[in-house]
């Protein structure tokens, strides 16, 4: 593939320097062509096949090599062929040329492109996909858009070649015909600026415009579809109706409010959803206490004698109801009434576009709304595993019930909730078997990372048991036992208790979603476009329901852009941003990441270079016993630009907001290196992870040369 690259760029540069050096330039201008044109028309009368074939192979050769001398060739065209021959053939040749100029630049550039600019080039391959032929055509319109130039970019890009080739065809035709047209009275022809009037570059541009109204009609009119069986209402009682009061939620209808527009919140359990009650709070809770135990049990390595503790499992599971009490005001009906939202608890029905029917302890309720915003979030996934059922399984949001701990504790699943509950539970004094049917924990980080992460787990007693695949729970002498699979074999596991922690599955039942057929992804999530906008274009999803990410940040996130644009999308509409999306999981070792890590570079072909500190090796992590972890930052190849970063270690959560920043606002290593921070602190890592960068890029030679600066000094 290389080798074939390399001869092909070598044979068009050698063909574009023949070009010039032998300056065949001369004969694709304007005098030249009027010079000629007796002895063009005998030739093409006495040999005709033979003429449009030279013509078009030269004709397709020129414009493939985005050579100067193809608006010549077109009047050449209608000057030799008149205006019907000549617009059937310069189309045909044009559209040929242009696509091997497409086809040659997808070749020997896409793939490097892609390397460099890896999430920008994905981003604009969605666009391509979803509009590309609606832009290609507008451009193909606009003779003020050099050709050869679309023909290159557009060849960087997803376009399908037989879309281009079509589009550019039908596209490139009134400029065809314009020119053709010109050349049948080339005698007439001064000079080239003078076949486009002011007039006709005003048509042409107003010609542009039409794909993009065309695809306005066109959304409208499916618009219309979607909406054609549902009666709307002469008037609304809501801006917007907001279904769940999770993060997405309340941050959507904290917007809302906030602009003073009239919106209802509904809520059919507590408010603060799943992260308040059943997760982010509550396991962080658990982890505090947990950690705590932890420390104490090393108590040798901080200089202390002896150190023991009693506690009652109850206590700490008491102590993580009591955290959740505290934070619930933060997301409380009084607080959020305070700030001008309608809250109701109740079950919402959506039974049109612009009605939710809501049935609550004191009756049913219909209110309409412009715009109605879903966040129903989502809930753990149970398998359809045999047995289970039996067993009755813990969850992520009935594991907050349990008073008592379980003697020996089944996890199942090897990610971030299955990896902070299994850890937590071990160190509160379960003995804890977690499996895992991949070949390691935590699968979607680095295998280094995966590995500390492993080894911690290990050292604390967890049973880790990777690469085991649950096929049946069963009860055998009143003991609860898994059989796995591990490598061809089946393995018993006993256990008490199991908690289930495979993923967590979008809440798409009982609200209306099947009723007004609103569009799912592949994943079982409601389908949104970049704008947050289900199918119905006033109705909209955020946070887990939606994804791609299920984070309560990303939903916060989400939520933004859904409120502005269901209250002033008519005006202009934002499209959500994913370029630096961060997460973590509170595992000890923290794992902390944003951006690229080097699986999913090497899975997309981006090309970077990595540089890594440990942080057993920072002052303050060996000062608090925490020496332990490292900082991984991906960089564009000979640059400090930041691809992707990656913290395991001790408050690795919160290190790694300041890379976050960065790369939101385009700064780079240098400039961390540059930046002032605290001795002693965690937060040194990052700048000695950027110092790191800086070593690997020391300009060597000019080192040598300022050595031998300063040894003639000391002369």
């Amino acid at each position: 593939m290389k080798s074939s690259k390399s001869f092909l760029l070598v044979l068009i540069a050698a063909l574009i320097v023949a070009f010039f050096v032998f300056d065949l330039q001369q004969y694709l201008t304007l005098e030249a062509l009027k010079g000629q044109q007796a002895a063009i028309d005998a030739y093409f009368q006495n040999q005709p096949v033979l003429a449009v074939a030279i013509y078009m192979l030269t004709y397709i050769l020129v414009t493939a090599l985005s050579l100067p001398g193809a608006t010549i060739m077109t009047l050449a065209g209608g000057a030799i062929f008149g205006v019907l021959g000549g617009t059937v053939i310069v189309s045909f040749a044009s559209t040929i040329g242009a696509t091997l100029a497409f086809l040659a630049a997808r070749f020997l550039f896409r793939d490097a492109v892609k390397a460099k600019f890896g999430a920008r080039v994905k981003a604009l391959d969605e666009g391509v996909r979803r509009d590309g032929a609606f832009y290609l055509f507008t451009l193909r319109l606009v003779p003020i858009f050099p050709f050869f130039m679309i023909n290159l970019a557009m060849g960087l890009t997803a376009l399908k070649t037989l879309t281009f080739y079509w589009v550019s065809q039908v596209g490139m035709l009134a400029g065809t015909i314009v020119y053709v047209n010109a050349g049948t009275q080339l005698a007439k022809i001064e000079s080239l600026s003078g076949i486009l009037s002011p007039t006709l570059l005003g048509s042409f541009a107003l010609l542009g415009i039409f794909p993009l109204l065309a695809r306005k009609i066109v959304d409208s009119i499916n618009a219309r579809k979607v909406y054609a069986k549902w009666p709307k209402p002469q008037h609304f009682d809501n801006n917007l109706v907001v279904i769940g009061a999770g993060s997405g939620g309340l941050v959507t209808a904290y917007i809302a409010a906030a602009v003073k527009a009239k919106v209802t919140l509904i809520e059919k359990h507590k408010m603060g959803g799943d992260c308040l009650n059943t997760g982010c709070v509550p396991s962080k809770a658990l982890i505090r206490s947990a950690k705590w135990l932890s420390h104490l049990n090393r108590f040798k390595e901080f200089g202390i004698k002896q150190a023991s503790a009693e506690f009652d499992f109850a206590d700490v599971m008491e102590r993580v109801q009591s955290v959740i009490k505290t934070v619930e005001p933060h997301d409380s009906i009084e607080r959020y009434t305070g700030l001008g939202v309608d809250i109701v608890i109740g079950e919402a029905k959506i039974i049109s576009p612009w009605e939710v029917r809501i049935k609550t302890a004191e009756g049913v309720q219909t209110i309409t709304s412009r715009a109605i915003v879903i966040a129903a979030g989502a809930r753990p996934l149970v398998p359809p595993i045999p047995g289970l059922d039996l067993i009755k399984p813990l969850t992520s949001d009935n594991i907050w019930a349990l008073r008592e701990l379980p003697q020996r504790l089944l996890v199942l699943g090897g990610g971030p909730i299955g990896s902070e509950l299994a850890q937590s539970f071990a160190r509160l004094g379960s003995q804890v078997t977690q499996v895992e049917m991949a070949p390691r924990l935590l699968v979607r980080e680095d295998p280094e990372v995966s590995a500390a992460v492993m080894s911690k787990f290990r050292q604390e007693g967890v049973d880790v048991r990777v690469e085991h695949t649950a096929k049946k729970f069963a009860i055998e002498n009143d003991e609860n036992i898994l059989l796995a699979e591990h490598k061809g074999e089946t393995v018993k596991i006993v256990f008490d208790e199991v908690l289930v922690a495979i993923g967590r599955a979008a809440n798409i039942k009982n609200y209306g979603v099947e009723e007004l057929d609103i569009t799912l992804s592949p994943n079982k999530t409601i389908a949104t476009n970049g704008f947050q906008e289900t199918n119905y274009p006033n109705i909209y999803a955020v946070g887990d329901v939606a994804g791609p990410y299920q984070f309560t940040h990303t939903a916060a996130h989400q939520a933004w852009y859904a409120a502005v644009n269901a209250l002033f999308g008519q005006f202009k509409k934002f499209r959500t941003d994913y370029s630096v999306i961060p997460w973590s999981t509170f595992t000890d070792p923290e794992v902390a990441r944003v951006g690229l890590n080097e699986q999913e570079a090497k899975e997309q072909g981006i090309a970077y270079e990595v540089s890594t500190y440990g942080i057993d090796d920072l002052d303050r992590a060996i000062a608090d016993g925490e020496a332990h972890g490292f900082v991984k930052v991906l960089t564009v190849p000979g640059k400090d630009k930041i691809l992707g970063v990656t913290i395991v270690g001790e408050h690795g959560g919160d290190l790694i907001a300041e890379f976050v920043l960065a790369m939101k606002h385009g700064i780079g290593l240098n400039k961390i290196l540059g930046t002032i921070h605290i001795y002693p602190t965690l937060a040194e890592a990052n700048k000695y992870a950027a110092g790191v960068w800086k070593r690997l890029h020391a300009p060597e030679t000019l080192l040598k040369w300022v050595a031998r600066y300063h040894a003639w000094r000391r002369c």
